[in-house]
């Protein structure tokens, strides 16, 4: 299988499926003696965990990650870090009925058709809880970026047809409730909602809104290694993903020149863009103004309601699910989405060191 490393100079290989021993990844790039803050990567292993509310999977993973290598006295070594959270509360018996059927929207066809073998539990290797090597990685970006300055800040903009108007200017209030939405007002309707889709025994949708403060100009390519390509790679490869736009996006489309294009100035010998709807990249390259991309999470496929499918030999049978599983995906994914923008940062921060 190809295909589990991503990043140039800052890079990680994961490894594990949901139902096996446990998940886990090998880190390149992180600067030597750089201090592994372990309270904080716990953290944010502990924000993408399951079992935190009732719109999340009961499914109870402490999920302790465990270092293996490149770590001394609490500092990074420069070598390869090594490192694995064991998986504890799998129930492997929840998915028996599923060996032989393909799942509505799920990659248990397109498997077989790859490899001809496939782990039905959970998923295996298409299971989310392969983005716990992500989340560790980006939370090692994130030391690395903040010795530099830069912030990155995910949060909950829309869950089904529940969304906010605007980007707002306060973002303190993001993990205060468990939607992890900075409006608290509209966060309230969210849970409402998502929990009334949760006992109709169905899943939503949503989207995911990042937000890079103090990204130096200069990062990216003009080619094919632009800044906005490469996070749209990073987003897109996370589970679930359906859709990736940065600055006015999709909506740029029906604007003209004259309304689009962010004029320059100067203020005290620094270039600043007049507005920023451009999202803080221009020509692939970042120009120094704050980074905003959005992120679109299809519905879980994993329902409690009967579905039609067939099983291998082609026979066409009513699936019956079972399991825990997550009503809506998006709260859980916010540390996922900035953890793979700190990894594309953190990378193109370093190409450019190579540079000068």
């Amino acid at each position: 299988m190809a295909g589990n490393t991503f990043g140039r100079l800052f890079k990680v290989t994961s490894f594990g499926e949901s139902h096996g021993r446990g998940v886990g990844g090998i880190i390149e790039g992180v600067k030597p003696g750089l201090e592994l803050d372990m309270d904080f990567i716990q953290k944010e292993l502990d924000r993408r965990r399951p079992g935190q509310s009732k719109i999340t999977t009961p499914r109870d993973e402490k999920d302790r990650v465990e270092f293996l290598s490149g770590v001394f006295e609490g500092k990074a070594t420069g070598t390869p870090l090594a490192f694995a959270i064991w998986n504890k509360d799998q129930k492997s018996g929840d998915y028996d009925n599923l060996r032989d059927l393909y799942r509505p929207s799920h990659a248990d066809y397109t498997y077989d058709a790859k490899y001809g073998i496939r782990d039905h539990r959970g998923g295996g290797r298409s299971s989310a809880r392969e983005t716990i090597a992500r989340v560790v990685a980006g939370a090692i970006a994130k030391l690395m970026l903040k010795e530099v300055g830069v912030e990155i800040t995910g949060f909950v903009s829309q869950v089904g047809e529940i969304q906010m108007s605007h980007t707002p200017e306060d973002l303190s209030k993001i993990e205060s409730t468990p939607v992890r939405c900075p409006d608290t007002v509209l966060a309230d309707k969210m849970i409402d909602y998502i929990d009334h889709i949760r006992q109709e025994k169905d899943s939503v949708g949503g989207v995911v809104s990042c937000i890079i403060k103090k990204a130096p100009a200069g990062l990216g390519d003009p080619v094919f290694e632009k800044l906005h390509a490469s996070l749209g790679q990073a987003m897109l490869s996370i589970n679930a993903v359906k859709g990736f736009e940065y600055g006015m996006g999709f909506q740029a489309a029906s604007m003209r020149g004259s309304q689009h294009n962010d004029e320059f100035y100067s203020e005290n010998g620094q270039i600043k863009a007049k507005t920023n709807r451009s999202g803080g990249i221009q020509g692939g390259i970042s120009n120094g103004e704050d980074i905003l991309f959005r992120v679109a999470f299809k519905p879980v496929a994993t329902i409690l309601k009967d579905q039609q499918t067939v099983d291998k030999s082609g026979k066409e049978v009513v699936m019956k699910a079972k399991g825990r599983h997550d009503p809506c995906v998006v709260p859980r994914a916010v540390p996922i989405v900035e953890a793979m923008a700190a990894m594309v940062i953190a990378d193109a921060w370093l190409m450019n060191k190579t540079y000068h």
